[in-house]
């Protein structure tokens, strides 16, 4: 353990170990998660596959199920969020609200059918094997949220973030994220013995009534904004320092509206898209190319696979990656029957990835003292799954597409 990082690495080569003194650490944690992530990816590439799916698996490597060098840690995490920041960011400067709107109709619908069945079946999984009802609700609740960083980093790297389908995927996945945040709050509001439905209605409110407010008039107002104040700057890369502000500041005030920084990340992004020059977006993507491999390989680290050598928490495991799969693919495919069957393919198998988010509610429950050790061992399982899953899934779904013809606009109405 070193004491002015924090890192644990334990079981390394003893020659690396000797030659490596304690102010060293950081940087080998660095090359380590980093290198290795980038080197399974390539492998990943090679064979054909995207390379998210090796760095998700260098993780697995790295972390304590197989070599048990690198553990997650706060800095581990910080890095992580930083990571998923710049991905969404980055995103968000590739699409134009205007696109994201057009097809909000069937978003809404996409999300709120791709919310209510794997909930569902998330509960009814787990009151079929016995478990209480706090736990049952917490496992459905893992199940809600698609995560949006996974499926915008494959649609970003393969060029099919213009497609109808992708649209569709993109503003669903932000409007599910706001759906399973109230929902986390609900069930932990359960869990602790008390509800505030007045509280959560406000939230949602303020949620949504953000994410439209920023969709809506976030591009326009931008695009009067930025050579305005660039031109009173003097520090180089004035529009980066721009975009990084508005970043940092539309994340916070996610946060505070009641919804996740990445949302607020995807918004500032969005925002930005027809108000900057190619020199932000080739900034930002470097970053991005930076920090990325942080959250991937983040999600790898968590797996902890001496659990499942008990055979019904294995079996459980398997039941509850197969309906968090199908669930999400069925629901949303459905959600989004007015695209046509190749794009309800492409919707639903985008909706899948939970990464990161069934995994927060995962650790809220176990905190809490309502989830077994097991249980969240196997809701970190499916994240991973979902995941790994996910990207090559893509990659035949969109084997032929072509972006759609937009819908109509969407409105509160």
């Amino acid at each position: 353990m070193s004491p002015d990082t924090g890192f644990f690495i334990p079981h390394l080569p003893a020659i690396l170990l000797a030659a490596t003194p304690t102010s060293l650490s950081l940087p080998l944690l660095l090359l380590l998660i980093f290198g290795v992530a980038k080197l399974f990816a390539n492998v990943c590439e090679r064979f054909g596959q995207p390379g998210i799916v090796g760095e998700i698996l260098a993780g697995v490597v790295l972390g304590p199920s197989v070599l048990n060098w690198v553990q997650p840690d706060h800095l581990l995490h910080a890095l992580a969020e930083m990571g998923v920041l710049f991905l969404l960011f980055r995103v968000g400067l590739e699409v134009k609200a205007s696109d994201l709107m057009r097809v909000g109709g069937t978003a809404l619908l996409v999300a709120c059918v791709g919310v209510a069945l794997p909930f569902a079946a998330g509960w009814a999984i787990m009151y079929a094997a016995g478990g209480s009802n706090v736990e049952t609700i917490f496992v459905g609740a893992a199940l809600t949220a698609t995560s949006v960083g996974i499926t915008a980093q494959v649609l970003a790297s393969r060029g099919w973030l213009q497609a109808r389908a992708s649209q569709v995927i993109l503003a669903a996945a932000v409007i599910d994220d706001i759906l399973g945040l109230l929902i986390l709050s609900l069930v932990s509001s359960v869990a602790e013995g008390h509800v505030n439905l007045e509280a959560l209605a406000t939230t949602g409110v303020i949620a949504f009534g953000f994410m439209i407010l920023v969709a809506s008039y976030g591009a326009r107002t931008m695009q009067q904004i930025i050579p305005r104040v660039e031109r009173r700057l003097k520090v180089q890369e004035g529009q980066f320092t721009l975009a990084m502000v508005l970043l940092f500041a539309l994340a916070l005030l996610a946060v505070y509206a009641g919804v996740a920084a990445i949302v607020g990340a995807f918004l500032a992004g969005m925002a930005l898209s027809e108000a900057v020059t190619p020199r932000v977006h080739d900034l930002t993507h470097g970053v991005t190319e930076l920090l990325l491999p942080f959250f991937l390989a983040g999600i790898g680290l968590h797996v902890e696979l001496s659990v499942f050598s008990d055979r019904p928490t294995l079996e459980l495991a398997v039941a509850v990656c197969v309906l968090a799969i199908f669930s999400k693919l069925i629901a949303c495919g459905l959600g989004a029957f007015r695209l046509g069957r190749g794009d309800m393919l492409r919707v639903g198998v985008g909706m899948i990835p939970r990464g990161e988010v069934g995994m927060v509610v995962a650790q809220i429950g176990l905190s809490l003292g309502v989830v077994e050790e097991r249980v969240y061992a196997i809701v970190v399982l499916m994240a991973i799954v979902t995941t790994l899953v996910a990207p090559p899934l893509l990659k035949i779904a969109y084997r032929s597409s072509r972006p759609g013809i937009p819908e109509q606009k969407f409105t509160l109405a």
